[in-house]
This record gives C-alpha cells, structure tokens and sequence, in this order.
C-alpha cells in the first residue's frame, strides 16, 4: 500500500492527505461552520508569483495524470477528480463514491483550448460558444456531442458535459496535470455535496490519497448544466448560473421535466443529478408546500423527539422543535450557499423526521428546489 505525505502549500489554508488524522482532531464542529462562513478568498496567483511551493501542485497534478484519486476544491461543491481520459481511473470514483456506473460525469478542463486539443467533442455549436464567452469560466457545465472520451466518463453517452471552473486553485491543479479531470461531487453517492474539505475527509477518508483544502465552496450547489447537443438548449439541471441568464445568452431555453420532477421510469439520465434520490441526510425530509402560517402551524402540531425543521431564518423564532435555517426567505443566494452545509449538520445530530419549508421555483432558488426534493425522495405535502 502506497503511503502518501502531506505536504503544506501556502496557497491554501490546508493542503493533506485523507491519512492525515491530525486534521480531523483538530476540526470541531464549531471549526467547520466558522470555516464554512468565510468567505472565499483563495489567491489568484500565477506561477513565478506564488508564494507557496510549486512543486506542490506539481506532485498533485503527476498523480492525477497517473490515475489517482484527488479531492479538490471548486467554487460550486468540492469534486472528487481523476484523469479523464483514462477510463480505468474514472471507473475508481464510482467505486470510490459507490456511484451507479450508468450516472455520467462532468469534464473540468482550466482552458477553452483543451476542448480542441484532447477532442472532448465533435464540434462547438454556436449556441454553445455563447454560452462559454458569457459565463466560462463559472458555474456552468455545457453537454455537446463527445469525441474521444472514455465511455466511463460519459455512462456510455454520445454526449459529453464540459465545465470550465473559475476556482483558482482548480485550475492550476488541471494546468498541471496536464489532462482534462473528471469530478463529480466528493461525497458518499446519494448524501449531501461537500462544501468544505472536511466534508470530503469525512465522506471519503481511506479511499483516496489527496484532498486539498481551498476553503468553503462560493456557490454551495452544483454546476448549472445545459444541453447543446439537440434542436432546442435545455436545462438539464440549474445551479449557480439562472434560467434568466442562460437565456439572455442564447435565447429560449427549455426547461426538463426531470428539473422539477421525478424522472419517468425507464427514462436515461442525460445529465448528473436527475436519476437517483441525492443529496439526502440520513433522517427523512418532508417538504411542506404552504404560506407562512400553515407551514408553522403544521410544524408545531408535530413537535416530538427526533423532529425538527429545516426552515427560513424569520421561520425559526416562531417553532417549538429543533431548526436548521437555511437563509432568510428572499435570499435564493444564502439558501444555495447553507443548503448541502445544513443538511450534514442534520446527520450529525441524529435527527428522525425532518419538515421542510419548500423554496421557490424560480431564479437561483430553482437549484434549491431541485436539490431539497431530491433529498426529501419527492415527498411534499401540499397545504391550503
């Protein structure tokens, strides 16, 4: 067994490994949620001017393009990378993860020429060239027809989705691994996202060799994700980036029916994110779809051991169980960015049965919506 040294890296406010006990001891709970508060301010630092030792990135960037596992920091949820052009490291994240190999995967590149140079796809269409000049790089993943991709990446697709991040730790670690990664979020499949290292310590300890610490995510959910690859754009999962913004981009967007909804048995999950319950603490979610006054009423009527609610700040002071607010009720911004971090905090406290305040459907508050359902297996109860 291969033993792997951490090594310190000015550049980020932790740089170790997952054997590395030490920083688990270290981060109490009360750790992770001022560390999830700070803002994001990792250097943009180019090299000559770090202050940091290159030969950290380097060591990272070899192993990945060797085919090893690293967890690594984006501006929408920690990734769990590998080389994705080599189809037998790719198949180590679903195995790592406990994926279902028939999810794809997203290709982070840290440069618009790396498209061209690897052959992700067959062509860029017009619609997508838009989209890239408008919001690369950023919280936006695009799906075009692939090229050469491994089948592994692409669950076997003839499409491929592409993202070109704008963390600027994450694309010095694609710069120096000198092949496009792919990286779905660096979490146990199916349970909240990682939003900080510690996170994806602990979801992911013992199976991979690195984790590097960039501090908490800036977005909080995932990518927004696109498909170019038809007649018509199409929303195939919202994030960072709004429906609004894409398409005053491009024009008219579809929206599927998998964004809001369950998807029909039988149907392919053409992006990541719409086949299986996801993101989903260990408790169960109810959300509850309602003015203000029933969604308190009915709370309270149920308060016993075990139950609490997952709820706006201006919810919390009126409730007689246990709250976990996710950002005041017009802040779609906040709701994003507390959402994957509030619903670990549910695991960690053992809670049973949860109630949740049901968010909007539009704006950001959009990927809100689509990530509680999911958690709560779309179960919603509707109030007059």
């Amino acid at each position: 067994m291969v033993k792997y040294k951490g090594v310190k890296c000015e550049l980020f406010k932790h740089y170790f490994t997952s054997d590395d006990k030490t920083h688990q001891k270290l981060t109490s709970s009360q750790d992770i949620e001022k560390t999830r508060k700070e803002p994001f301010n990792a250097p943009d630092t180019t090299p000559g001017d770090e202050k940091d030792h290159p030969k950290n990135i380097e060591t990272v960037g070899a192993a990945l393009k060797g085919g090893a596992l690293v967890g690594i920091p984006t501006e929408t949820v920690y990734g769990l990378a590998a080389n994705a052009l080599d189809g037998a490291a790719v198949k180590n994240i679903f195995a790592a993860k406990g994926r279902p190999a028939d999810n794809p995967l997203i290709v982070h590149i840290s440069d618009i020429s790396q498209i061209a140079r690897f052959s992700l796809v067959r062509e860029i269409p017009e619609s997508a060239k838009k989209l890239m000049e408008a919001y690369w790089p950023g919280p936006l993943t695009i799906i075009m027809k692939k090229g050469v991709v491994p089948d592994e990446v692409t669950a076997g697709l003839d499409t491929v989705a592409v993202r070109f991040p704008s963390h600027p730790v994450t694309k010095r670690i694609i710069t120096a691994a000198s092949v496009p990664l792919a990286a779905p979020s660096a979490n146990t499949s199916g349970k909240p996202s990682p939003t900080t290292a510690y996170h994806v310590f602990h979801d992911l300890s013992g199976k991979i060799p690195y984790i590097i610490d960039g501090g908490a995510c800036e977005v909080g959910v995932e990518s927004t994700v696109i498909t170019v690859a038809g007649d018509t754009p199409t929303l195939l999962r919202p994030g960072g980036i709004t429906l609004p913004q894409l398409e005053a981009a491009v024009g008219h967007v579809d929206v599927a029916d998998a964004v809001l909804n369950k998807l029909r048995d039988g149907e392919t999950a053409a992006s990541p994110g719409m086949k299986y319950k996801h993101y989903a603490p260990s408790a169960r979610i109810v959300l509850i779809r309602s003015g203000d006054e029933a969604y308190i009423n009915y709370v309270n009527e149920r308060a016993a051991k075990g139950t609490a609610a997952l709820c706006y700040d201006e919810d919390a002071p009126r409730l007689r169980v246990k709250t976990y607010t996710y950002g005041a009720k017009n802040d779609y911004a906040a709701q994003s960015n507390r959402l994957f971090t509030v619903l670990r905090a549910i695991d960690s406290d053992g809670v049973k049965t949860v109630y949740g305040r049901c968010p909007e459907t539009t704006g950001l508050a959009m990927a809100v919506y689509n990530r509680l359902i999911r958690a709560a297996g779309f179960e919603v109860i509707e109030l007059a």
